[in-house]
């Protein structure tokens, strides 16, 4: 008479896959995680430079020494804030804000900076019109 049920050989095989496939779960749910919040930081990066471009420049013609929510009110004010929870102008932030030809606090020139986690900086530069 065969007994029923499972080795423990075929009992560590089955826990052995089944670990492999939560291990493998998590890496891709980490990688996809971190894609996401790479792509919030391009999407903020890229409303920032269009409210430079389209509403601050077009007013004034020229770039702020620094911007923030005070001086650059078109878009939501959530996005100064970086996926770790830093405001531009936080040196912990992912975002950065670089005025360049500057004089009395009228620049002619920024760059607009995003650290990324799965690819290099993504970077907006003001429009070559200056």
């Amino acid at each position: 008479m065969r007994k029923q049920g499972f080795t423990m050989l075929e009992l560590v095989v089955v826990a052995t896959f089944a670990g492999l496939l939560v291990l493998l779960f998590f890496i891709q749910k980490s990688n996809l995680d971190a894609l996401a919040r790479d792509e919030d930081r391009k999407t903020a990066i890229n409303a920032m430079y269009y409210a430079l471009e389209e509403s601050f420049y077009r007013e004034h013609n020229y770039y702020p020494e620094t911007i923030s929510e005070d001086n650059i009110t078109v878009i939501d004010p959530a996005l100064w804030t970086d996926p770790d929870g830093h405001n531009l102008g936080d040196p912990k932030s992912n975002y950065s804000y670089q005025p360049a030809n500057c004089d009395n606090g009228k620049c002619k020139e920024y760059i607009l900076r995003a650290e990324l986690e799965k690819e290099n900086p993504y970077i907006k530069t003001n429009r070559k019109s200056n």
